[in-house]
């Protein structure tokens, strides 16, 4: 071992034996010494934990973060400081609180119009929710960008491994009627009265309420023309009735990812040696072995929130413009139903990571071409922040040539995207 891991081992000995002052000297001295950024990162965090004051332990934390932007301890101490995560807020991932089972109480918001009485629905331009009977209307500008969440934090608590709770009930303030929402529902109509619903996901603390939100742009009627032209435009004769779409919207990760993919392998060198005049020798090759890093920087990385729905969305989701996201607000469900996720974030953001490596691997191969046996990794990468959003889809199924065939409608701009089975 060399001396200076050996003056960060004794430092963090000191450190957890609660001797600041020993621990301080120890990875000061090793400081002094160091010749690599991995000892250096250890030292500067245990200087941190060591620091007197906030703003010291600040410039530590900073520090250590420019040497491995990936250093997660070093992320929450400074979120902490910074108000962003309050200690007791933190949660050991492997055994995380028990979650829920029963029924939850929510709070709903209900959409009707405040003249008459009717249903209100919200129109395909995004600027308002009109009644369907009287024609009044409420304006629904939302300006901004959605907001995006600390990755790091989220992951220090428990919102960040949390899944969809089982199931909920909701108070129709219309009727006084109570209803159990079937899993993954976040919006309904009542049984009764007819008033839709928006359940609020702030009232359940393990739920992450949503971000962001595309709002649907087509109506039923444009739907049914769109799947319809369609159909004719590919000579499809249909076997079965075909059901009118269904309008729904669906849940998505989205990752701002940076950092690098590791690379490993052992890189090819030749010694052209001598190869004048007659007496020319062979070429020597031999080989080193290679870590390296390759930069990486990608905004909005796309998963699917929903199990259920993964396939179908893996299909759909390049036909959206993720720039066109709105924050979210309740008022735009009013009319369209809505799915809970139930993939947690965490377990999203790992195939955010293994999704980046994966496009990333044939630009890396032809750029980098003297490596054999590359092995690449996301270990480097960092997920700096995420959203949950929910984007519009019209479903419906189409029979014919004997299988049934899943027909999905992009609601923001109409594109059409066929699942077999």
């Amino acid at each position: 071992m060399n001396r200076d891991n050996e003056l960060v081992q004794e430092a963090w000995i000191n450190l957890k034996a609660g001797e600041q002052s020993l621990a301080r000297r120890y990875a000061e001295r090793a400081l002094l010494i160091a010749d690599d950024i991995g000892t250096k990162t250890k030292a500067y965090y245990i200087l941190s934990q060591t620091a007197d004051t906030p703003d010291e332990k600040r410039d530590h934390l900073e520090t250590v973060l420019a040497y491995d932007p990936t250093y997660a301890e070093a992320r929450r101490e400074l979120a902490i400081l910074d108000g962003k995560l309050k200690p007791e807020e933190i949660v050991n991932a492997d055994r995380l609180p028990a979650q829920s089972s029963g029924a939850q109480k929510a709070k709903a918001d209900r959409f009707t119009c405040p003249q008459c009485g009717a249903r209100r629905f919200f129109t395909p331009d995004g600027k308002s929710l009109v009644c369907e009977h009287c024609g009044y209307g409420d304006s629904l500008s939302i300006e901004g960008a959605a907001d995006e969440s600390d990755f790091f934090v989220a992951m220090a608590t428990a919102k960040g491994h949390r899944k969809a709770v089982a199931t909920q009930v909701f108070h129709c303030k219309g009727c006084g009627a109570e209803f159990v929402l079937a899993p993954g529902v976040i919006s309904s109509t009542c049984a009764y009265c007819d008033s839709p619903h928006v359940i609020r996901l702030a009232e359940s603390r393990e739920l992450l309420e949503p971000d962001g939100i595309i709002p649907q742009a087509l109506t039923l009627k444009q739907a049914i023309q769109k799947l319809a032209a369609w159909v004719e435009g590919r000579a499809i004769h249909p076997e079965r009735k075909v059901d009118p779409p269904r309008p729904v919207y669906l849940p998505v990760w989205t990752f701002d990812l940076g950092g690098g993919i590791n690379i490993n392998g052992q890189r090819v060198i030749f010694d052209e040696g001598n190869l004048s005049g007659w007496n020319q020798t062979r070429r020597v090759t031999k080989t080193e072995p290679v870590h390296e890093q390759y930069p990486v920087w990608l905004n909005d990385l796309s998963v699917p929130a929903s199990k259920k729905n993964t396939s179908i969305l893996n299909h759909l989701l390049p036909t959206f413009d993720l720039s066109a996201i709105k924050p979210y607000d309740a008022r735009y469900l009013a009319d369209w139903c809505a799915e809970i996720y139930d993939i947690s974030m965490s377990d999203a953001s790992l195939e955010a990571r293994a999704q980046a490596v994966r496009q990333y691997t044939d630009r890396i191969r032809r750029e980098i071409m003297d490596i054999q046996n590359m092995r690449l990794s996301s270990a480097g990468m960092t997920v700096e922040s995420f959203k949950l959003i929910l984007l519009p889809v019209w479903i419906t199924e189409i029979h014919y040539n004997g299988e049934l065939h899943t027909i999905l409608i992009n609601g923001q701009n109409g594109r059409i995207v066929e699942v077999d089975g």
